[in-house]
């Protein structure tokens, strides 16, 4: 099996919240959370090793972010589980978007990139 076939039989769903209680509108900090569920429809194991995130806001500043694991761990991911974990990002507007990859390695050792979709983060009812 190619990396491009483990990277098929990754699926990655993001669940996102506005955090009001973190936020300071008035001073261009709006703080967001995010769910991520990375399952593993391959037939081996694999683990995560590394992000990269592009985070963008709504005056099209972006930021690129870079880092080993997802929150302090390289998970390793057995075949037909799903490994969840949240994080959070700051924007200086109230709509943005994040996309980026995660840096997998088969059970063969073989890395491959597992793409993250691009996702909007949004106040409530900022979008219509």
């Amino acid at each position: 099996m190619d990396a491009t076939d483990y990277s098929r039989h990754i699926t990655i769903h993001v669940a996102t919240a506005y955090l009001p209680d973190q936020s300071e509108p008035e001073a261009h900090r709006f703080v967001f959370s995010y769910q991520i569920s990375i399952t593993n429809n391959n037939a081996d194991s694999v683990q995560l090793l590394h992000r990269k995130w592009r985070i963008t806001d709504g005056n099209e500043h972006v930021q690129e972010v870079e880092g080993e694991g997802v929150v302090g761990e390289k998970p390793v991911i057995e075949p037909g589980q799903t490994y969840e974990y949240t994080s959070g990002t700051v924007l200086a507007t109230e709509v943005g978007s994040m996309q980026g990859l995660y840096g997998m390695e088969a059970a063969d050792g073989s890395p491959f990139n597992a793409l993250i979709p691009p996702f909007t983060l949004a106040l409530p009812n900022a979008l219509h």
